[in-house]
């Protein structure tokens, strides 16, 4: 059976090992600086849940960006 992998929207193979490249690669001082940058950003934050809620907010991410996408078109 051929299966292909299916990746997002904007994502493909060379875009995935790209970034499996850059984390591959990067030294543990350069991985602590990049967290501590993601935990200083005014436009994230950063939050602990329980893992079983993982998958809703997921979609409620993934559902409020597509309605974001549609409002701009």
């Amino acid at each position: 059976m051929n299966r292909r992998n299916k990746f997002p929207k904007g994502w493909n193979q060379d875009r995935v090992r790209d970034v499996l490249e850059h984390y591959e690669n990067q030294t543990e001082d350069e991985a602590v600086a990049e967290d501590e940058a993601a935990f200083r950003s005014r436009k994230q934050a950063v939050m602990i849940v329980p893992k079983a809620l993982v998958p809703a907010i997921t979609k409620l991410i993934s559902t409020h960006g597509n309605k974001r996408t549609r409002k701009a078109a």
